[in-house]
């Protein structure tokens, strides 16, 4: 598998406790002056986001309610997801799609350190 490879995609998504939100898109467009933009969502465990310009990257600030603090989940990108499944489950990393909602072929899964990464297709 030395032609499997992994490149960071452009999507970060920091969830947020629901009593810290309003809060923390404040800071990011208020205090930054960052580009933040509400966007609609349809999600069991988001119930709302929005969309920061951070650079070349796009934060997510989603509202979980049932969260006690923050969490940071990153985009890990690569040519063939199945490929790339079997490469990390044979390095020990499971993956954990039951964690939330995924769109069907990437997977959910976490560096040791509990960082939440989405495996999707380049």
């Amino acid at each position: 598998m030395s032609d499997l490879t992994f490149s960071g995609g452009i999507n970060i998504a920091i969830k947020i406790p629901k009593s810290k939100y309003d809060q923390t898109v404040s800071f990011y467009k208020d205090i930054l002056k960052l580009e933040v933009e509400e966007k609609p969502i349809e999600h069991p465990t988001i119930s709302r986001t929005h969309e920061v310009k951070f650079g070349n990257n796009k934060v997510w600030l989603d509202c979980v309610d049932n969260y006690a603090h923050s969490e940071i989940w990153m985009e890990l990108r690569t040519p063939d997801v199945e490929k790339a499944t079997s490469y990390l489950k044979q390095k020990g990393i499971e993956t954990c799609d039951e964690i939330e909602e995924i769109p069907e072929g990437n997977h959910w899964i976490m560096d040791p350190a509990g960082t939440v990464f989405i495996l999707d297709k380049e």
